[in-house]
């Protein structure tokens, strides 16, 4: 396994790979590694021949200052993961590295970035974006694997690359979730113990609410599942909207002809936890 910080270095390295006819997959990571993350590399080594992951945490994707300074750091940690999954290069460049001057680009995503995470967190799908294409202009992959907790950040990623022409296929890889359903998050490992038990009420409630769709309206299960989430002192729900899954707009009724997802954000103490769940009737 490589371990690359500069991007000339990591440009002519996949250039020898190219030229060898290998096909690349990219995994862009922020570190602090889990099960999830490493589902996205077993996928990239199944489909493509070399696999390159990234750990940076973006410093322009962070809208609360806070919220940086908690994110986790584990590059020892993260080295022997990746080590153990066979990657074949990890990419760990400097902030200096990926921002030499100031990234000024704004990107125009319509409504796709001003709802849900992009109404309570202003600028955070730019930031996104900024760092993306960044990437994929660097490793010029065949396929890049994404998680869908991410749910609307897979659906930004989508449009970004229509809009910029990259021909990199986006790979959207399913939840990895705990024994206990809480989906697998880099910030799990922030919260103390009586808050990790409460927040496994946040994947729980989504299940139920599974089954309580086919006998009730949009409107009373969505008031339904932020009513059971937020009766526990611990947990505060920022949004839950069920949304079409291709223009992330609420929808009023199942009825419509689309695919629903349900999307929640929800504090737990200062820590921020999302997930998602489809609903199919």
């Amino acid at each position: 396994m490589q371990i690359i910080q500069k991007i000339q270095q990591l440009k002519i390295q996949l250039d020898e790979y190219r030229k060898a006819s290998k096909t690349i997959g990219f995994v862009p990571t922020m570190g602090a590694l889990h099960e999830g993350h490493l589902s996205l590399v077993s996928e990239s080594k199944k489909n493509t021949q070399i696999t390159v992951v990234s750990v940076f945490v973006n410093p322009t994707q962070f809208n609360d200052k806070a919220d940086l300074e908690r994110y986790p750091h584990t590059p020892v940690e993260d080295l022997d993961k990746l080590g153990c999954c066979g990657v074949d290069i990890v990419f760990m460049p400097s902030s200096e590295e990926m921002y030499p001057e100031t990234d000024t680009r704004i990107f125009d995503f319509g409504n796709l970035d001003k709802v849900l995470e992009g109404e309570h967190r202003p600028g955070h799908f730019n930031g996104v974006a900024q760092i993306v294409s960044k990437f994929f202009a660097i490793v010029e992959p065949d396929k890049a694997y994404f998680g869908e907790k991410d749910f609307q950040q897979l659906t930004i990623i989508r449009q970004l690359v229509k809009k910029l022409n990259f021909s990199v296929q986006i790979i959207g890889c399913p939840i990895i979730r705990e024994v206990d359903g809480l989906a697998m998050s880099s910030r799990n490992v922030l919260l103390s113990p009586v808050q990790r038990n409460n927040a496994a009420n946040i994947s729980r409630i989504l299940f139920e609410s599974m089954q309580m769709a086919k006998n009730n309206s949009v409107e009373t299960l969505r008031n339904w599942v932020i009513r059971s989430i937020n009766e526990n002192a611990d947990l505060i729900t920022e949004y839950f909207e069920i949304v079409d899954d291709l223009n992330l707009l609420p929808i009023s009724s199942w009825d419509e002809p689309c695919k629903k997802v349900g999307c929640i954000a929800v504090k737990v103490g200062k820590i921020r936890l999302i997930d998602n769940i489809r609903y199919i009737l």
